[in-house]
């Protein structure tokens, strides 16, 4: 039993601190950062009256929908999307550096339409139902595949039908995609179109037809790739500054607590590498609030420990328990208060998240995450740890843990409650 938890104690510690060393900094190097962290790309667009459609607020209303679902489309997190003015927009990218891509897409009117060898509009991009973009099997050409609404598959076969034997053009903001030749009516109430060059880019069109027209035409006044809102200078001092904090905090546990502190350590190394790991898995985007709630979490899980080790210090000192006894009654008289404690968190990490925006719900996510994690840590990985130390035997001294010195509270006041 001894030589059991000696070996399982040492593999688990070992795995733990392995694991925090190499993959602490390539997870949070492959987490995807918000623009205040690692900048992006700044966009502005102006609306302007045209013959068909006056800028109103109600356009750029529907102009800011749009722009939403295209930017969300292109799989970027945390954008900014805002108004400035009666008739501009600001749309800023995270991680995007180099702009022309995802400019063209965001940008486009998306105007569609299909048009007859005499000019007459017959379908529009209102009559659409998808896109999606496509390689084709036959001779392997990058499409994107239309399908249209039930109303406008019946204009469709109308359409094809009156037009065997003549072209049909598809246009996108008045240039002409593709003219192929009817064959035959087409009543299935779906196209292809053609002629884009990479998958990319039948991607990025299927993109802007599905999330629809912009009411009113919109023109790129300004574009530039921006560096960190933070300044690379303030990044560096803040990085510096949460590793001198999380050092002290180490060192703290490790001078007041002894082993206890330093299994703590182990916990708290363990809860680091599962939280980015699972915002890796989630594909989440990293921002300064975030990171806020990240550091906010690991303050709690340091609480939870701190009542742990205080409960087991009262349970050996004034019940006179073993120190197994001591350990596990100090760790189920401090569950209830973590509970509380972190289940209040918790609820105030969900108003946040179902009421707040941007990067307000990032702040709300991994704060909610880290304390739920903190939580399992502190009350699983460091019991675990600690019940195989004293098991092992390795230190029989209860001084070795922690247990017999200093409490932050009088022995009157323990025996008063």
């Amino acid at each position: 039993m001894r030589k059991d938890s000696l070996i399982k104690l040492i593999v688990c510690i070992l795995a733990i601190v392995c694991a925090f060393v190499f993959g602490v900094r390539p997870l949070a190097e492959s987490i995807r950062q918000g623009l205040d962290l690692q900048g992006g790309t700044h966009v502005v667009l102006e609306a302007e009256d045209t013959d068909a459609a006056k800028v109103n607020d109600d356009a750029m209303n529907r102009v800011k929908t749009i722009m939403e679902k295209r930017v969300n489309a292109l799989g970027l997190t945390e954008p900014v999307i805002q108004r400035e003015g009666e008739r501009r927009m600001i749309i800023e990218l995270p991680g995007v550096k180099d702009p022309d891509s995802a400019i063209k897409t965001i940008g486009k009117t998306a105007m569609l339409e299909f048009k007859d060898e005499e000019g007459n509009t017959v379908l529009t991009g209102t009559d659409l139902k998808d896109a999606q973009a496509a390689t084709n099997q036959q001779n392997g050409q990058n499409v994107v595949n239309l399908e249209f609404t039930d109303e406008g598959a019946k204009k469709f076969a109308d359409v094809t039908s009156k037009n065997v034997g003549r072209t049909i053009s598809i246009l996108l903001d008045g240039e002409v995609l593709t003219a192929p030749n009817v064959r035959e009516p087409i009543l299935g109430g779906k196209a292809e179109i053609s002629g884009q060059k990479t998958l990319e880019e039948a991607q990025n069109l299927a993109i802007v037809l599905r999330s629809g027209a912009l009411p009113v035409k919109v023109n790129i006044i300004e574009t530039r790739t921006v560096g960190p809102t933070l300044g690379q200078d303030s990044k560096d001092k803040s990085e510096f500054a949460f590793v001198i904090g999380i050092g002290a905090v180490l060192l703290f546990m490790v001078a007041f607590y002894r082993m206890s502190g330093f299994i703590a350590d182990i916990s708290l190394m363990a809860y680091t590498v599962i939280l980015l790991g699972i915002l890796y898995l989630m594909d989440a985007t990293l921002t300064l609030p975030g990171v806020a709630g990240i550091i906010l979490s690991i303050g709690m899980a340091v609480d939870a420990n701190v009542l742990i080790f205080e409960h087991f210090k009262e349970e050996y000192q004034i019940q006179g328990k073993t120190l197994r006894m001591a350990m596990d009654s100090g760790f189920k008289r401090a569950f209830t208060t973590i509970f509380d404690s972190n289940i209040t968190t918790i609820i105030a990490a969900a108003v946040l998240f179902f009421l707040g925006t941007g990067t307000i719900r990032g702040f709300a996510i991994t704060l909610g995450l880290g304390t739920l994690l903190s939580m399992f840590t502190a009350i699983t990985v460091s019991q675990y740890l600690l019940k195989l130390m004293i098991n092992s035997k390795l230190f029989e001294n209860p001084a070795a843990y922690g247990a017999t010195g200093f409490m932050l509270w009088k022995k009157e006041d323990l025996q008063h409650e």
